[in-house]
């Protein structure tokens, strides 16, 4: 079914599962996709504007014998959001794993605060109003980068850097929702990596900043691809959660604990 390999999660496992992952019609979000579709999930495409695209990953689960939806939302949009929830409501009748993969504030013409809506409000409004959906033992998995994770310890790029501070800014923000959610029945997790090789993050940045992801793999020792990091992902919406809701992927002694 995939072009990701290697899944980790066993055939069958997730069968009668929903599942949505945000900005899933590209890089991480669809490869983790695959995985939660190849293990017998219902799953979510969701995408922000390139809707041929997604719809060509639905038809490659489809066709594969799996089940997908692609639904359009634009997360800084809450009536946007809400039709999502409501077609998902609809399609699937609930959720049982949310992954909120969607990011950015790179992009140009977006306004100075896109980041912070994005990569904060648009995360907390996103899983407040997929509360309405999820059942009890559900999992939400929030996906960050250790460049934001360590921002107020470890200094990034320049270029990185109000990405950074708003991704981190979110993380927080979803964190201190975590009783309030296990009060409901609702686990969460923050899986955190480096740099993904092939995302469109690093390549700009390695554009703008030339030699930055050579000098990243350097510092690390290894930087994870995009099927090797969406299997983490996926692994971090299955297993067990870590006593700080913390997932941290691969070396991190580069970086300053806090």
């Amino acid at each position: 079914m995939s072009e990701a390999t290697d899944n980790p999660l066993e055939p069958g496992s997730l069968a009668g599962k929903r599942v949505l992952v945000t900005g899933s019609s590209r890089g991480v979000g669809a490869d983790t996709v695959r995985y939660f579709a190849n293990a017998g999930a219902s799953v979510v495409v969701n995408y922000r504007n390139k809707e041929a695209r997604a719809l060509k990953l639905v038809t490659e689960i489809t066709e594969a014998g799996g089940t997908a939806i692609a639904v359009g939302a634009d997360l800084t949009d809450p009536s946007s959001v809400k039709s999502m929830i409501d077609v998902i409501r609809d399609k699937f009748g609930g959720l049982d794993i949310l992954v909120l993969n969607a990011s950015g504030g790179m992009e140009s013409n977006m306004g100075e605060d896109y980041a912070l809506r994005l990569n904060r409000d648009a995360q907390v409004g996103m899983l407040q109003a997929a509360r309405e959906i999820l059942t009890e033992g559900s999992r939400v998995v929030f996906v960050t980068s250790h460049q934001a994770h360590f921002i107020k310890t470890t200094p990034t790029m320049d270029e990185y850097e109000p990405v950074a501070r708003s991704k981190r800014a979110g993380e927080d923000a979803l964190l201190e929702l975590v009783p309030e959610l296990k009060a409901n029945g609702i686990e969460f997790v923050v899986v955190s990596g480096d740099m993904i090789e092939g995302t469109i993050t690093a390549t700009l940045l390695n554009r703008l900043n030339p030699g930055a992801i050579e000098q990243r793999r350097e510092q690390a020792g290894k930087l994870y691809n995009v099927a090797e990091f969406a299997a983490e992902v996926a692994k971090a919406a299955v297993e067990p959660v870590p006593a700080d809701n913390v997932r941290l992927v691969g070396d991190v002694s580069s970086f300053n604990a806090e």
